[in-house]
């Protein structure tokens, strides 16, 4: 594996408890879990333990292309945690922090693929954070 990491970072303005439920519950992820406007995540699952596996379909809403982005978890800490391997095996962390004011700062820190330039997995990534935060604090 590539011995650099890439990483995003937001700060939403929800509890660590409520921002854990809606980045990890599948109806909830379909609503997010995208990198641009003209895709959609038309389904997800989701077993949130240790061992356990988690599934997006992700899709252009034209049709013209597709993809699943699947896993299995590594380690998980209840609002805190949440360590997988990717089915190509490069590694994500993400971190939930509760801060003081109620809100939560959330970073995903993971191994980049070789295909597509730094850069835009890197936007891409902050882009479906982006969107994630977008999502959770409109409701």
């Amino acid at each position: 594996m590539n011995s650099v990491t890439l990483d995003a970072e937001i700060t939403l303005n929800k509890n660590v408890e409520t921002t854990w439920d809606y980045y990890t519950k599948p109806e909830h992820i379909t609503k997010w879990n995208t990198a641009h406007e003209s895709w959609h995540c038309p389904s997800a699952s989701n077993d949130l333990k240790v061992g356990g596996k988690f599934f997006s379909r992700l899709e252009a809403k034209d049709g013209s292309m597709g993809f699943d982005f699947e896993g299995i978890y590594d380690e998980i800490i209840q609002f805190q945690l949440i360590k997988y391997t990717m089915k190509d095996g490069r590694k994500v962390t993400t971190t939930f922090t509760g801060n003081s004011n109620q809100t939560t700062t959330l970073k995903n820190v993971y191994d980049p693929d070789n295909k597509y330039p730094i850069e835009h997995q890197k936007q891409g990534n902050q882009c479906i954070l982006n969107n994630f935060k977008n999502y959770i604090e409109s409701l």
